[in-house]
This record gives structure tokens, sequence and C-alpha cells, in this order.
């Protein structure tokens, strides 16, 4: 009888002590893996965070500037006052969309002939559209409206007279290409017809014309 209760004794106490060590090592494991789970969550980014960080631009919303060199070719009564001659242009750029530019003329330059002279100032605005992409070269066609200045000196009632200062506006149209040389610079090559509307004047006749223009264009982005 003895040894009987001393072997159920027994048995009691080790079952006690397998599930005393079963319950440690599991609050122990419990413990650890709430540490490392903590670590790993202190160490990710907070999620206002990472949708704060800046997203790459792909060339789109960027602001150019740019000069146009060459030659303006002064056509219909503009071309009984002035010679063609090498002239420059400012030029502007705003990439709204693959596909779609800004773009803004802005020119002033006299051609002188003898006597007579015409000034032609213009301020072109414009739509860019680009025809295709061929790897980092990308031709295209612009169009758009503009206001204009031109002033000429001629011959009135064979009196040497210079023209009224007015602004009118005018249509131009054109197209071209461009390379991008890299994110910073673009080069390429511009064909332009500015038509300004023909203005009226108190004495002798209207001033009327037109003019295109051949430039190689450089942009600088930012």
């Amino acid at each position: 009888m003895i040894k009987k209760l001393s072997r159920n004794m027994l048995v009691a106490a080790t079952i006690f002590v397998a599930s005393t060590s079963f319950s440690f090592s599991q609050s122990k494991i419990e413990k650890l893996t709430s540490k490392s789970s903590d670590k790993k969550a202190a160490k990710l980014p907070a999620p206002s965070a990472r949708s704060e960080a800046p997203r790459p631009s792909n060339g789109l919303k960027v602001h150019s500037l740019g000069i146009g060199l060459g030659q303006t070719f002064i056509k219909g009564d503009f071309d009984d006052f002035g010679e063609d001659k090498i002239t420059f242009d400012l030029l502007y750029n705003y990439s709204a969309s693959h596909s779609f530019d800004l773009m803004i003329d802005l020119h002033n330059h006299k051609h002188e002939f003898r006597n007579t002279f015409v000034r032609l100032t213009g301020l072109a605005v414009g739509i860019k559209a680009k025809l295709y992409n061929f790897d980092n070269f990308a031709p295209f066609a612009v169009a758009g409206l503009g206001f204009y200045a031109p002033k000429v000196k001629r011959l009135v009632n064979n009196v040497l007279t210079e023209s009224e200062s007015k602004v009118v506006f005018g249509t131009h149209l054109g197209g071209g290409g461009e390379l991008k040389l890299n994110d910073k610079f673009t080069v390429g090559l511009l064909a332009q017809y500015h038509n300004p509307f023909d203005l009226k004047q108190e004495l002798g006749p209207e001033v009327e014309g037109s003019y295109y223009k051949l430039l190689i264009t450089g942009y600088y982005h930012f």
C-alpha cells in the first residue's frame, strides 16, 4: 500500500514539473516574439512618410528656357522695306504631358534696306504636339496665336514716314525636331511662319506682311 501511494505521488510530481516547465518556456517564447515584432515595426517608416516621398517626374512638368538662332525671311510688304538677316529668339517651354508642351517665343529685330526699315516684335504662344518619340529624338508640330507690333519706315507721299506703333493679334505655325542630350540640355531645329494681322494707319496704307524663321534651338531644363 505504501509503495503504491509513493508511486502515485511520484507520477503526480513529474506531471506537475513538466507542465510548469512547458508554461515557462511558452511565456518566454512569446516575449521574444513580441520583442522581435516591436523592433521590425520600429524600423518601418510611417504610412504618411512613405506617401509623402517624391515621385519621379519622367520629364513632365519641366520648365525650359532657350535661345533660337537663325535666319528670318520677311515676305509681303515687309520685303520692300528690309532685308533678310540673322536673328535670335528667346524661347520658353513647359512639358505639360507626354504629347503636348506649352511653347512661347519672344523676338524683336530690325531689318533695314537703304533708308527704310521694318521692325518685327512678337510674343507668340503655341501648343507643341510631339508626333512620336524615337529614343531621345522627337519631331513635333506647333501652332498658336500671338501679339505682334510690326513697324515700318517707308515713303508716304514721297516723304519717309514711320508707321504708328500698334499691337495686333496674329497666327503662327511651324514644326521641327528636338534631341535630348541629358536631363538638363536639349538641342533642335525650328521652322516657323508668323502672320500678324494688318495694321490700319491714319496716314498711308496699311502695314501688312509676314515672315518665316529657320532656327537652331537650345534649351536648359529646370
